[in-house]
């Protein structure tokens, strides 16, 4: 029983807890537990949101953000981390710490940015930190386009945007096109400056809360079973995919992924 139990891969997340249940840390563990995977949750921040919008955001203080990293790290064998939405400079900071101890450990990065495309001062500063302190530290940063021309201002193409991108360090970028409206969903993956791989899905006419958490978290869980990058990438767009076909409205506002959809099936 012991030794099987130590087969199973061990996620790191950081991110902020959303009461929904659609998006986040809840997010995160669901994917993780239905692809086979554990979860450790380190929770950033607390949220209160329903299925239409953000209301209000709690930061976790950052000692109590790496205290909850550090004592897992050094009791489990974490596999993969995945990294959501940070809450502030701060946190940004010191898990940029964490990251630098354990350079063997994949880092997929879905930067949660809500309203920080804005030009208010504060978030400026926060995405300029992200930028400098995570992206080189990260193997696959997923982002949807709109994001990707946020973070890269004057660049008039995506693959201008992924090329900004991956001059910040991150080893292969995966840009989405989730906020368009196009019959087919076609995601790009690049690497190197060049555009490596095109990925098309079929566009459902729902809207929904919680794909990017969902994708970046089954990306992370495949790397934890050791599939390699490109594998991890494509399967783990199969799996979100899977997971909106089969979505479900609870709430007045997005519908929510069905991540326990693919367990029905064993």
């Amino acid at each position: 029983m012991e030794k099987s139990a130590h087969k199973i891969p061990v996620v790191m997340a950081f991110s902020a807890s959303d009461p929904t249940g659609s998006g986040g840390i809840q997010a995160d563990i669901e994917t993780l537990f239905s692809l086979g995977c554990h979860c450790t949750a380190v929770i950033t921040a607390i949220t209160a949101q329903d299925t239409r919008e953000l209301k209000d955001v709690g930061i976790i203080p950052t000692p109590l953000v790496i205290e909850q990293a550090r004592v897992v790290l050094e009791d489990m064998p974490v596999a993969a981390f995945k990294l959501g939405q940070l809450g502030d400079i701060e946190n940004a900071s010191a898990i940029h710490t964490v990251l630098r101890d354990y350079p063997q450990i994949p880092v997929i990065f879905h930067p949660c940015l809500d309203n920080q495309e804005s030009d208010h001062p504060t978030k400026v500063t926060f995405i300029n930190a992200i930028i400098s302190l995570l992206f080189p530290l990260t193997t696959i940063l997923i982002v949807d386009s709109q994001t990707a021309q946020n973070l890269t201002p004057g660049a008039d193409t995506l693959d201008a945007c992924a090329h900004k991108l991956l001059d910040h360090g991150s080893q292969y970028v995966l840009i989405t096109d989730a906020h368009k409206t196009a019959p087919a969903i076609t995601n790009l993956l690049y690497n190197k400056h060049e555009l490596i791989k095109r990925f098309e899905w079929e566009r459902f006419p729902q809207q929904y809360h919680g794909c990017g958490c969902t994708l970046s978290a089954a990306i992370a869980g495949f790397l934890a079973q050791q599939l390699e990058i490109t594998e991890s990438i494509a399967e783990g767009q199969r799996y979100t995919w899977e997971c909106l076909k089969q979505g479900y409205r609870l709430g007045m506002g997005s519908q929510l992924p069905n991540r326990l959809s693919c367990l029905s099936k064993k």
